[in-house]
Parts: structure tokens; sequence; C-alpha cells
């Protein structure tokens, strides 16, 4: 298999460009939206200098699967993800476009990050290790890192545009959102990972937590940006789970080991990283890619 161009920024002629975020190149499209999944890859909030090959096909490929698979029970924003469908404003960058983009609706996007965890990993295992409890939900005592959640929980964070991410308690949710709105999304957002982990159980991945963005669109709710991606959750093989270990990871975990055991103190700018670290990046996303669709992109 070939290794794709890395595509690390776009500059579409014709079109014009709506946001430029730390992965995604955005472009209005009359009132939709045209979504591109880049190659960049952002770490502890800095954009890496160096590109993932075929990373941005991976979203995208893994969003599609799960807008399909979850779209009876979460609407979503999805227009077309074939460029010759796309119009013509489009059509004259569809090779560029072909594996990595979306049309999508514009939707109020709801202002609060909307995770779902059902293992201990990351920040959740750090914060219940100091306090017995993840965003304000209590926990039992003596669980152990990476081990399951005796069921999934939300805890939700704000949505910063610069920097970290704050966690969130369900009321502080609701003072941002209001209380419909957060007891709405958290509903939605634990019964669409429900439905996730249980298919993914059985393609031999744990999904051990993942993130969620709602918009409001003629009224309603629905699912927009990337969807149960190695970006936005963690994906772990099943054969080699053990609890009270740092699983083995098919998402950008690699990476953030490699840049903490460079010495790097998070501070941009972000150090370029090595071949192999690249090589074995685009392995992982592509194997969960793989395992979870039954194939990689093209």
């Amino acid at each position: 298999m070939d290794t794709p161009q890395v595509v690390m920024e776009t500059n579409l002629e014709g079109l014009e460009l709506f946001n430029r975020g730390k992965v995604r190149d955005v472009y209005r499209v009359g009132e939709d939206l045209l979504i591109i999944a880049t190659d960049r890859l952002s770490a502890y909030d800095s954009v890496l200098p160096t590109g993932i090959p075929w990373k941005g096909k991976v979203l995208t490929a893994l969003t599609l699967f799960w807008l399909d698979h979850l779209g009876e029970m979460a609407p979503n924003h999805l227009i077309a993800a074939d460029p010759g469908e796309m119009g013509p404003k489009v059509a004259p960058h569809a090779e560029l476009l072909r594996g990595r983009s979306m049309l999508v609706r514009r939707a109020d996007v709801v202002p609060v990050e909307c995770v779902v965890r059902g293992y201990l990993a990351g920040s959740g295992w750090r914060e219940y290790q100091e306090r017995g409890e993840i965003c304000g939900v209590s926990l039992p005592a003596g669980l152990r890192q990476a081990e399951k959640l005796p069921e999934p929980i939300f805890t939700p964070s704000t949505k910063a545009t610069s920097g970290h991410d704050e966690p969130l308690t369900m009321d502080e949710a609701a003072e941002i959102v209001g209380r419909d709105m957060a007891e709405d999304i958290r509903g939605r957002s634990i019964a669409v990972y429900g439905k996730a982990a249980e298919y993914a159980a059985g393609r031999g991945i744990i999904i051990a937590d993942t993130k969620f963005e709602w918009g409001l669109h003629a009224g309603g709710l629905m699912l927009v940006d990337e969807v149960l991606t190695p970006d936005s959750s963690r994906f772990w093989p099943a054969d080699s789970h053990r609890p009270d270990s740092s699983p083995f990871a098919f998402d950008k975990q690699y990476v953030r080991q490699w840049l903490d055991d460079s010495g790097w103190d998070h501070s941009p700018p972000a150090p370029s990283l090595p071949p192999e670290v690249v090589e074995r990046t685009a392995e992982r996303y592509c194997e969960a890619c793989r395992r979870l669709t039954g194939s990689a992109p093209e």
C-alpha cells in the first residue's frame, strides 16, 4: 500500500475559509460547511510540525462509518462524503478532498464537550486517585487503572478556544447550557457510547472513553464533528487489556508517551517526530480503522 501525500494545510481557491482548527480545515459552501481532516496531529494543545500519513483519511472513514452505524439513534449533520456531490465550487478540488472531507449542515454547537468514560484512564484516573470521583460522579473505592467502571459515566468539560478544556460537574454544565439540555446530551451521549462500545467489543476493541459534540439544527439535536475516532477516543485491543496497567492503544497515546520521554515541557513549539514514531502512529490509526470497519482507507 503506497503511502499517500501528507496534507498539513489546505488553501482551496474559490472557497471561503470558515475556520482552521488544530486538525481540520473548514470552508463555507453556501449555507453548509466543508470539513477537511488534514494529517496534522495535536498533542498537549500544540499542533505538531510532523504530519501522520493516512490520519485524515482514517478520521473521516471512521466518522462516516459511525454516523451510518448510529444513524437510527442519533441524527447527524452529514450531507455528502463524495466531493463529486458537493457542488461546482468543490469539484475542482476533488482529488485532494477524496477520502478526507465531508459536506455537512451547519449547526449551533452545544458549548460543552460530552465525554463518556467506560474505563478509568487518563485525566479521569488521575482525578479518581485524588478524589474518588470524576467530575462530581462518585465511584467505588479500590478501582484500578484501566479498570472497567460499574457503568459508563458522563464527565463533561468546557470547550476551550485555547489552552486546556476544564472538567465540569453536571451542575456546572447545566449552568452553561441549561438543565434540560445538560440532561439531554448526557442521556444521548451515554446511549451512543453504549451502542458503539458493544459493536467495537465484537471486533476486539475496547472503547475506554470518547468525546462527542452535539449541535442544534432546525430545532433538533444532532451529532456533529468527528465521531469515535482515535483522536477523540481511547481504543484498546481487548485481547491484551489488563487492569492496573497502561494499555497498548490504537490512538495518539503513543505520540504523547514519546513526547513525554523526549523531555519536551509541553510549551510550544512542539518537537518534530522521528520517522519511526510517525510510521508506528500511522499503523495504529490504520489498524483501528481496519478492525472497526473491515478495511483501511484507500
